[in-house]
Order: structure tokens, then C-alpha cells, then sequence
């Protein structure tokens, strides 16, 4: 089998820089956050410019937790804007690696498998690297930084971790380099792949780093963590077999579509009722799109700070399709069985299962077959106006009602202003 070499390339600060290339200000100099100040000091910084966070100042942290003695800019998040420098970044990216040899993994950050280019380029990985983050840094003034590595989990890491402490934002690292320098490396939440839950697990175990967890009796992992044992012991020797050809070839056994929100402030039943209405219909609408249907939903409710336990249901209707009259009243029906009315809200998700063909379409004998041909010629009329003139360009009157978000919604991209 080749040596395998990866690159992952993360765009320091992303947001934060685009602000300040399109003030003409230098990230590293100045102090600049990107927070919607419309929401007030507990809004939460999207992003903060490396100069900030040299000060001490966290990324993700709220602006009321910026020291008041600190000036800064506050730029309001612009998503559209952030979505165009990350296209036209990985338009440079396409210069020099295949797509197919390319894995998106979040608007800033990407691996690109660069094995068979090496010897085309006549570079190392660290060369065509450099080259490639050059390339980056002079066409939009975006600075990045990238991990190197022999599979995709020591190249994330080598990003995360290593990359950090060295001059020029470059970090390599293979098996026998991730055991001499990372080993003993604390706290275990710089790890891709283990968060908070998983580090306070295995602390209870009495490991505290991942020397610990390679050398930990591999039954009781499998008992304490099932399945996810598996990558957590790979990952421990600094091993990883999935490829990004594997991630390109991975098909889904089920399929689904999802969509939550967080409001924007405590609703109370009847309100949120009103919203779980805007969010089916929405989430209807792209299953038309799609031509798809379904027979399955789920209800994720999740009710404010002070009340700890969510509620959650899902059940499978006796039909299969995306009629949305069908579909709303299933939701509002598994709303009403599985909610606390006591309790204000402040997240509602829903999901839609089962997802196949609409040549699959099935009703029973209690649907009136002749309406539902009406209200899906209806929903198409509805999905070709928004998808040709807006998603705001026409709307119900339920969506024009005090607490209803959806016409609000429209204008956000990943619940953050769009413009």
C-alpha cells in the first residue's frame, strides 16, 4: 500500500479575516470580533481575530466577557459573504488537487488527499503545501494554516494541535511522531473526536491522555463505549483506515432530512406550537424539491436553561408521502402527546425518516386522494415562486403572526445574517 499524505488546511479566524481583508485591516494587528450587537452583550462572537486572542480573549466567547478596558470592532456576521471567500478558496485549492481528491469538511476547513501530485509537482508535502496556503494568503489575503499527515486523523490533529507552535502554520506528523510528541499531550478535548462527555468518561476510567488510552484493557473500553471503542483505540496508536475516497464512496443505509432551531427567546406552548407549523412546512417544501416522501417523523423539544430534560418522540404514520396537511397535523398530534405545556421552549427539531422515491407515494383509505393531488399542485406552485423570485416572496398568514420566524429565518444563512 503507498505512503498516503494528507493536507488539512483550516482558514485562521475565518470570519474574523474576512472582515478585516474587506476593511483593508491587517487580522493580526487589530482587534476585531464578529458578533450581531442586535442581540446584545450575550450575543456570541463568531469569531475573533488572532491580535484579540493573543490578549487572552477565547474564541466563541460571549461580548460581555471581552474585558471592558479592551477596544474592538464588532463586525455583523455576513454569511453570504463568508460562503463566496470559501468558493473562491476552494477554486484555488482546485488548482492544484483533483475534487476528488478533495473533502470539504466546513466552510473552512478542507482535506485533500495530495499522494499522487507529489510526484507530479516534484514537491514535498510540506512544499506543495506552503505553495497551495501561498497561493491563498495572496489571491484574498485570508492566512491559513494546514496539517500534515499519513491519514486523515494525524492530519486533523497535526492542524489542531501541532500546527499551533510552529512559525509557519505547518505541522507533520506520522505514527511514531504522534507517539513521541503527543502522547502525553492534555487535555484529552484537543483530540479530534472527543468532546467533553467522552474526556470525562475515560478521566473516570483514570485515563488522562492518550498514552493511557492506548494501553487500556481493550474489553472494558468495548463495554464502556461499544462500537465507538473501535476508532477511540485506533485513534489512541495514531491510526485512521478511512480515506477520503471511503468518505466519497459512503452511501447512507437511511435517509433523512432534518431542521432545528434555537429561538430567539422563551416561547411558551401555544407559540411554539405556531413555530413547529412554520418549520414543517418549510422542511415540506424541500422534500417537494427533492421528490421525495415519507413515513416516518420526530419531535426534538428543548425547553429553557432552567429545565434540564428535553422531550423527544417519533412515531411512523399509516401513509407515505409529503402532503403537508397530512404531515402537519402527524407533528402537531406527536407535539401534543410528547410536550410539558408548564415548561417554556427554546428548541424545537424535526426530522423526517424513512425518506424514498415519490414513486413510492401510499395513502390509506382515510385520505381524500383528489385533495391531496390539489395541495401538492399547490406546494410546487408555492416552491417555484420562492426558488425563482426569494424564499420571503410569498408566505402564509400564520408566518406574518408577532411570534412566528420563519420570514426572519429567510434572511439568515446557518441562522446568522446573510447580507
Amino acid at each position: 500500500m503507498e505512503n498516503k499524505r494528507y493536507l488539512c488546511i483550516d482558514l485562521k479566524t475565518f470570519y474574523a479575516s474576512c472582515e478585516c481583508v474587506e476593511r483593508g485591516l491587517d487580522p493580526f494587528k487589530v482587534n476585531l470580533v464578529v458578533a450581531d450587537p442586535s442581540r446584545g452583550k450575550g450575543a456570541i462572537c463568531l469569531a475573533i481575530s488572532p491580535k484579540l486572542k493573543a490578549q487572552g480573549i477565547k474564541n466563541r466567547c460571549r461580548l460581555y466577557e471581552i474585558p471592558e478596558n479592551i477596544d474592538y470592532i464588532i463586525a455583523k456576521p455576513r454569511m453570504k459573504k463568508y460562503m463566496e471567500y470559501s468558493a473562491q478558496i476552494y477554486g484555488i485549492y482546485l488548482k492544484y488537487i483533483s475534487s476528488q481528491d478533495i473533502h470539504v469538511y466546513s466552510i473552512d476547513e478542507c482535506f485533500l488527499d495530495v499522494t499522487p501530485y507529489l510526484h507530479l509537482y516534484k514537491l514535498s508535502p510540506k512544499e506543495l503545501a506552503k505553495k497551495i496556503i501561498n497561493d491563498v494568503k495572496q489571491t484574498t489575503g485570508i492566512t491559513a494554516a494546514c496539517g500534515i499527515g499519513t491519514n486523515l486523523y494525524l492530519t486533523k490533529i497535526a492542524l489542531d494541535i501541532s500546527a499551533k507552535h510552529t512559525k509557519d502554520n505547518l505541522a507533520f506528523l506520522d505514527e511514531e511522531i504522534f507517539k513521541a510528541t503527543l502522547w502525553h499531550h492534555q487535555p484529552l478535548t484537543d483530540f479530534w473526536h472527543i468532546g467533553k462527555g467522552i474526556s470525562n468518561h475515560l478521566n473516570k476510567l483514570g485515563i488522562k491522555d492518550m498514552y493511557d488510552l492506548a494501553h487500556y484493557p481493550e474489553d472494558i473500553l468495548y463495554k464502556e463505549f461499544g462500537i465507538n471503542a473501535e476508532y477511540l483505540i485506533d485513534h489512541a496508536w495514531g491510526q485512521e483506515p478511512t480515506t477520503i475516497q471511503d468518505i466519497k464512496n459512503y452511501k447512507p443505509k437511511t435517509n433523512s432530512i432534518s431542521n432545528s432551531q434555537i429561538l430567539f427567546e422563551d416561547y411558551d406552548y401555544e407559540h411554539a406550537l405556531l413555530i413547529l407549523k412554520e418549520m414543517v412546512e418549510v422542511t415540506i417544501l424541500r422534500l417537494s424539491d427533492m421528490h421525495l416522501v415519507t413515513n416516518h417523523i420526530s419531535l426534538y423539544i428543548g425547553y429553557t436553561k432552567n429545565v434540564h430534560k428535553a422531550s423527544r418522540g417519533s412515531c411512523k404514520i399509516t401513509c407515505t408521502t409529503n402532503s403537508c396537511s397530512i404531515l402537519t397535523n402527524e407533528f402537531i398530534d406527536l407535539f401534543k402527546k410528547i410536550t410539558n405545556p408548564i415548561y417554556q421552549i427554546r428548541q424545537i427539531g424535526i426530522s423526517f425518516g424513512n425518506l424514498q422515491n415519490e414513486i413510492y407515494e401510499q395513502y390509506d383509505l382515510f385520505n381524500n386522494y383528489e385533495n391531496i393531488v390539489e395541495e401538492k399542485n399547490l406546494q410546487h406552485t408555492i416552491s417555484t415562486i420562492k426558488n425563482r423570485y426569494g424564499k420571503n416572496a410569498i408566505f402564509k398568514g400564520m408566518n406574518l403572526l408577532p411570534k412566528a420566524t420563519t420570514i426572519k429565518r429567510n434572511k439568515l444563512i446557518g441562522g446568522h445574517n446573510a447580507q
